[in-house]
């Protein structure tokens, strides 16, 4: 019964019961659009790192991580190529030389990171090769180069256009080389376009004299919540002259800000459920003083305050789970829906570059905030009925039915 009279009790002043549950709404499609916006800027800038460069797992020799010294070559290049080989939980690893020299054009010349690789191999790790703007990735000529767009504008040089790379061999010499640009890639991270070039690996290791010699497996799981099994296991299989990493590893500082986030969310929802919480007070406020009169004969006729109580309460709480469900319809639908051509920010396209990100930016729902606000906004407003019923039944009840 009190269930029947709570639900007729929200249409009896249908404006005000809409209005609170548009506001309910209104909260919750702001909650998940704002946390889908975040979760994809986040996630956008974490996939971008890996599948530019980092991987899911890296292995070297120890130390090399932190100080990229030509001479630390992985050990025992057979033994981990075993390894990776037998896991099922690895799709693809690739061979990698890495070196920082010096890349010369006719006009001008930069610093950058040399990544000696097969190509075959670095296209099923990384996104490079899918981000060639200008001519091709590899074509199996010889001595061929890709570089980024805005190195490329540094050096004034375009397709075709020939450089010479330097770099310090292990013994102190100078190894050069000259190549011939095949490709220009365009990656979100315009740091990147500036400082990293790709070779064939038997090229750089002709250059720089290592003969089969390596520096990097970089590594790509069946998934990436399994890479940390993957890690310890290959970690099980390898001595302490190795150091297996995890792209969580090797980027601590962006994994610390996913999680920060994390705790900051639950800040904006607070500070948005804070607002709803006065608003539902304030509403059911209105409502007690309009029906003193109904209270008072409820009480005269022998109803308890329990009931009466608990009939605000489920009043209340209709209106959260009525808010709440076409909120989340809405909001989610609102937030895929946008989230298939994403949001254009070209206008801070530089900006967004730096920080690794295109300028486009699709939203990301995650089904844990879902649920989340699912029991969060119910509860919010039944908090919210909490102090209007304990006014309701502190009325006595020959005062309640004579109020005018």
């Amino acid at each position: 019964m009190l269930v029947k009279l709570a639900w007729r009790n929200i249409w009896r002043n249908k404006r005000r019961s809409l209005i609170v549950t548009g506001s309910v709404v209104v909260g919750v499609v702001a909650l998940i659009f704002i946390d889908g916006l975040n979760n994809g800027f986040l996630s956008q800038m974490l996939f971008n790192q890996v599948n530019l460069n980092i991987s899911h797992i890296q292995i070297h020799k120890k130390g090399f991580n932190d100080n990229k010294v030509i001479q630390s070559f992985i050990p025992d290049k057979a033994k981990v190529e075993r390894i990776l080989a037998h896991n099922k939980k690895i799709v693809h690893f690739s061979e990698r030389v890495i070196a920082f020299g010096l890349v010369s054009s006719a006009i001008s010349s930069s610093g950058v990171y040399i990544l000696g690789i097969n190509p075959d191999d670095e296209a099923k790790i990384t996104t490079i090769s899918k981000s060639i703007i200008k001519g091709e990735y590899f074509s199996g000529k010889q001595r061929e180069i890709v570089i980024g767009n805005k190195l490329a504008e540094k050096l004034k040089v375009g397709l075709g256009g020939k450089v010479i790379v330097l770099s310090n061999r292990p013994d102190g010499s100078i190894g050069s080389e000259v190549f011939r640009v095949t490709g220009i890639f365009k990656s979100p991270n315009s740091e990147f376009n500036k400082a990293y070039i790709f070779v064939p690996i038997k090229t750089l290791q002709n250059m720089l004299g290592l003969g089969n010699k390596i520096h990097e497996f970089a590594i790509i799981t069946t998934d990436y919540k399994v890479t940390e099994d993957v890690k310890n296991e290959i970690r099980n299989q390898l001595d302490e002259s190795y150091e297996v990493l995890s792209y969580r590893d090797i980027l601590p500082l962006l994994i610390m800000q996913m999680e920060l986030y994390k705790e900051t969310i639950y800040i904006i929802n607070l500070i948005i459920g804070l607002a709803l919480l006065f608003g539902i007070i304030n509403s059911m406020l209105m409502a007690v003083f309009e029906r003193i009169n109904e209270i008072g004969v409820l009480m005269a006729i022998g109803m308890k305050n329990g009931k009466i109580f608990t009939m605000i309460l489920l009043e209340s709480l209709f209106i959260g789970l009525l808010g709440t469900a076409l909120g989340l319809i809405t909001g989610i639908g609102l937030t895929e829906l946008i989230s298939i051509h994403g949001i254009d920010f070209s206008l801070f396209a530089e900006s967004l570059e730096n920080w690794g990100i295109g300028a486009v930016i699709y939203p990301k729902l995650t089904l844990e905030n879902l649920i989340a606000m699912l029991f969060m906004i119910p509860f919010i407003t039944i908090s919210g009925a909490v102090y209007p019923a304990l006014k309701a039944i502190k009325l006595e009840p020959v005062y309640a039915i004579s109020y005018v």
